[in-house]
């Protein structure tokens, strides 16, 4: 869960359905709700652009952002399977992604930087 204080909303990400659900902060109504990738930890909402970022254990990190009184998905970005936690940090302006190790490959973190 997160919450997004510019448009008034409780963002909740759900794994069955996968989901992204906008709630209004103050009735508890839904305002919108949205597919996104399966097997969710986390989720951050980035003020300076408006968007959300979703961390998935499928293997994918997904990139919403706030249209009027939606959510659109603007990026389905592949990782690998089994990275769901993540980290956004807006003062770095930087997401990292923690990686686990492999039978070849230790475990690492993955750092993304929103484009403008």
């Amino acid at each position: 869960m997160a919450i997004d204080e510019n448009s008034g909303q409780v963002l909740v990400v759900f794994r069955h359905p996968a989901k992204l659900v906008a709630l209004d902060m103050q009735s508890g109504t839904l305002r919108s709700s949205v597919a996104t990738c399966g097997d969710s930890d986390d989720l951050f909402v980035d003020r300076k652009r408006q968007r959300v970022y979703v961390s998935c254990g499928e293997g994918y990190l997904d990139v919403f952002e706030a249209r009027s009184a939606a959510y659109e998905r603007i990026a389905h970005l592949a990782t690998t399977a089994g990275a769901r936690t993540s980290l956004f940090v807006p003062e770095l302006d930087m997401l990292a992604l923690a990686v686990r190790a492999t039978h070849d490959q230790p475990a690492s973190i993955w750092l993304y930087q929103p484009a403008p």
